[in-house]
C-alpha cells in the first residue's frame, strides 16, 4: 500500500506540494476534531462530580467550537486541495501523453489501436482524476484522524490508547491483505474497460460500413461482448476483496467492543474513573468510523495502481527526438544512403540510395506495397531507418529536433484528416500564428476561397469531425491551403489527386501548381500527366528502385515503368461497346 501511496505522489507531479499541503491540512483537521471528545470529558466530571461550574461549560462549549470551526475550514481547503490537485495532475498528463505522441515512431500507433489509446486518455485517466487525489487525502485523513483521538485515549489513560493503537494495527493489516488481492484482479478491470472504449469507438467509426451491409445486430455482438466482459472483471475485482472488507468490519466491530468491555473492567476494578469510563464507551462507538471510509479508500488503491501504470507506460516508449538540435538546412535537397526499413519480418526499403536535388520534382511510382508511402514518411521522421540514413539539406534527419525538421516539409495525404473546429483554424495548422488577411489568400491560391464564403459562416465555419461536411475535392484543397500558409521548402504530395472527382481536379491541380512552385516536390502517384513532367522518376518495387529517370528516358525502356504507361493507356481506352 505504501508503493502505490507513493505513486500517487509522484504522478501529481508539479501538484506534488498541493498534495501534500492537503494530506497535512487533513491531519490537522483530524486533531481539531479530538478536540471535540477533551470538550465532552470535561463535561462529564463536571456532571458526575456535581460541581455545576458556569465556567467549565462555557470552556467546554469554546473547545467544541474551535474544534467545530477548525475541521470545517481544514476540510474545506483540504478539499479544494484535493479536487484542484485530481484535475491539474491528470490534465498535465494528458497534454504529456499528446505531446509525447508527436514524438513516437508510428509503429506505437500498429501496435496500440486508437481505441486503446482514447481508452488511456479518457477512461483511464478518469479513473486517477476522480479518484487519486480523493482517495489519497481521505485515507490519510481517515487513518490520522484515529491515531489522532487514540493518542487523546493515551493521555485520559494510556491502557485504552494502546487497545485503540493496537485496533488501528490489526485494521491496517486486515487493508494490506485486501489490496494484495485486488493486486490479481485490479490490471484485468483496468484492461476490459479499454477494450469497452476500443469496441465502441471502432463500432462507431465503421457505422457505415455496419449501415451498408446490414450488420448492425452482428457488430453490436462485439460490443456487448466489451460491456459484459468489463461489468465481470469489475465484479470480480469487488469480489476479490469482499472477504477482506467483512474482516475489517469484524476488526472495527470487535475493539469497539474491546474498549467498551475494558472500560467497565477497569472502572470496576477502580482504575478508571467514572467520567473515564463513559468517555471510553461513547469514544468506542466513534473512533474508528473514520478509518472505515479510509479503508474503503483503500480498496480502490489497486485500481488505481493499474491505471497509473497503463498511463505511465507511454513513457516507456523510445521518442524519436532526443538529442536533435534547431538546425537551418543548407538547401531543400533530400538524399538516401543505403537504407533498410522492416515493418516486423517485411522488409519494406532494401539499401534504397537515391537523390533529390533542390527545387526539382521526383515522381514516385510502384505497385501497391512497394513501399511508396513508407519511403516518403520517413523523411519526415513518421518511422526511423533501421540502418542508413537519410539527409535533408545536407543533415541526416535523425540530428534535426523534430519540429527543426517539420518546418522545412509539407505534406499533403491522399486521406485529408480536418478537425472539427473552424474551416480558418484548419488551415491555420500551417501557421499557428497566421493572421486572417494570410488565411485568406493562402485560400485564394488553393482555390478554396470561393466555395468556403458560399458556407454559412464562411471561415467561421465549424467542419464535423474528419472534415465530414465537405466534399473530398475541398478538403483537398483545403489541405493544400494549410500547405501553402505553411510555405515549407520540401513538399510531400501522397496520391493527393487519387480520389478525387474530375469537377474538381481542374481546381486542384492549379492549388498544387501554387503549392509546389519553386519547391523541392517528391509525388506519389498512379496518374500518367502527374508524373511526365518530373525531373526524375523512382520506380519502386519489392523495397529496391528498379528502375530510375525522365519519362522520356523510362517509357522506351522495357520494365515496369513501361507496363504502368501500357496501363494507363488501356485503361483510358477502354470503353463500354
Amino acid at each position: 500500500m505504501i508503493k502505490m501511496i507513493q505513486k500517487i505522489f509522484v504522478f501529481a507531479g508539479e501538484k506534488r506540494r498541493l498534495l501534500t499541503k492537503a494530506t497535512i491540512v487533513a491531519f490537522i483537521g483530524a486533531v481539531f476534531g479530538a478536540l471535540q471528545f477533551g470538550a465532552l470529558m470535561l463535561i462529564l466530571d463536571a456532571v458526575l462530580s456535581g460541581k455545576h461550574n458556569t465556567s467549565v461549560g462555557w470552556m467546554a462549549l469554546g473547545i467544541m467550537v474551535v474544534s467545530i470551526i477548525g475541521r470545517i475550514i481544514c476540510m474545506y481547503y483540504a478539499t479544494n486541495a484535493e479536487t484542484e490537485t485530481g484535475y491539474f495532475m491528470v490534465a498535465e498528463k494528458r497534454i504529456h501523453i499528446g505531446d509525447r505522441l508527436r514524438y513516437i515512431p508510428m509503429g506505437y500507433f500498429n501496435q496500440n489501436s486508437l481505441g486503446s489509446i482514447t481508452g488511456v486518455v479518457t477512461t483511464t485517466l478518469g479513473d486517477v482524476e476522480n479518484t487519486a487525489a480523493r482517495c489519497l487525502v481521505t485515507l490519510f485523513g481517515g487513518f490520522l484522524n484515529t491515531f489522532a483521538l487514540s493518542i487523546m485515549l493515551c493521555v485520559v489513560d494510556w491502557r485504552m490508547g494502546l487497545i485503540a493503537i493496537a485496533g488501528i494495527v490489526m485494521y491496517l493489516l486486515a487493508t494490506e491483505l485486501a489490496c494484495a488481492r485486488s493486486a490479481a484482479t485490479g490490471p484485468a478491470r483496468q484492461k476490459a474497460q479499454e477494450t469497452l472504449v476500443e469496441s465502441v469507438l471502432e463500432y462507431i467509426q465503421g457505422m457505415s460500413v455496419v449501415k451498408a451491409f446490414g450488420l448492425e445486430k452482428d457488430n453490436m455482438q462485439t460490443v456487448q461482448k466489451g460491456i459484459d466482459d468489463s461489468c465481470k472483471k469489475a465484479l470480480k475485482l469487488e469480489y476479490s476483496i469482499l472477504p477482506c472488507a467483512a474482516l475489517r468490519q469484524v476488526v472495527v466491530k470487535a475493539f469497539s467492543v474491546i474498549l467498551t468491555v475494558t472500560g467497565i473492567l477497569f472502572y470496576f476494578n477502580g482504575s478508571l474513573g467514572l467520567s473515564h469510563c463513559l468517555l471510553m464507551i461513547i469514544v468506542s462507538f466513534m473512533i474508528y468510523s473514520e478509518l472505515e471510509s479510509a479503508g474503503n479508500m483503500a480498496d480502490m488503491l489497486q485500481m488505481l495502481n493499474a491505471s497509473m501504470d497503463t498511463a505511465n507506460a507511454i513513457d516507456d516508449t523510445p521518442v524519436m527526438d532526443v538529442e536533435g538540435a534547431d538546425i537551418v538546412p543548407k538547401d531543400a535537397s533530400v538524399v538516401f544512403e543505403n537504407v533498410d526499413f522492416s515493418y516486423g519480418e517485411r522488409k519494406i526499403l532494401d539499401h534504397v540510395s537515391l537523390e533529390m536535388k533542390p527545387n526539382s520534382t521526383t515522381a514516385i511510382v510502384g505497385p501497391s506495397g512497394s513501399g511508396k508511402t513508407t519511403l516518403c514518411h520517413m523523411i519526415a521522421r513518421f518511422w526511423d531507418v533501421q540502418d542508413g540514413k537519410i539527409l535533408v539539406g545536407g543533415y541526416p534527419v535523425k540530428d534535426y529536433k523534430l519540429d527543426s525538421l517539420m518546418k522545412n516539409i509539407s505534406m499533403v495525404f491522399q486521406d485529408v484528416y480536418l478537425f472539427a473546429d473552424t474551416i480558418e483554424n484548419n488551415i491555420k495548422f500551417g501557421k499557428q500564428d497566421a493572421t486572417h488577411e494570410e488565411v485568406v489568400e493562402a485560400a485564394k491560391r488553393a482555390c478554396c476561397h470561393e466555395f468556403i464564403m458560399a458556407l454559412p459562416d464562411g471561415y467561421n465555419t465549424v467542419i464535423g469531425e474528419a472534415g465530414g461536411t465537405l466534399s473530398g475535392g475541398e478538403k483537398q484543397r483545403i489541405s493544400i491551403a494549410r500547405a501553402l500558409l505553411k510555405d515549407a521548402p520540401i513538399v510531400i504530395l501522397d496520391e493527393a489527386t487519387a480520389s478525387v472527382d474530375p469537377e474538381n481536379e481542374a481546381e486542384l491541380q492549379k492549388a498544387i501548381e501554387a503549392l509546389t512552385h519553386d519547391k523541392t516536390i517528391i509525388m506519389i502517384a498512379h496518374r500518367l500527366k502527374t508524373v511526365r513532367n518530373a525531373d526524375q522518376i523512382l520506380v519502386l518495387n519489392n523495397g529496391h528502385i528498379v528502375q530510375k529517370g525522365t519519362h522520356k528516358d523510362l517509357a522506351t525502356v522495357p520494365g515496369l515503368y513501361q507496363d504502368f504507361l501500357n496501363a494507363r493507356k488501356e485503361a483510358i481506352s477502354w470503353k463500354l461497346s
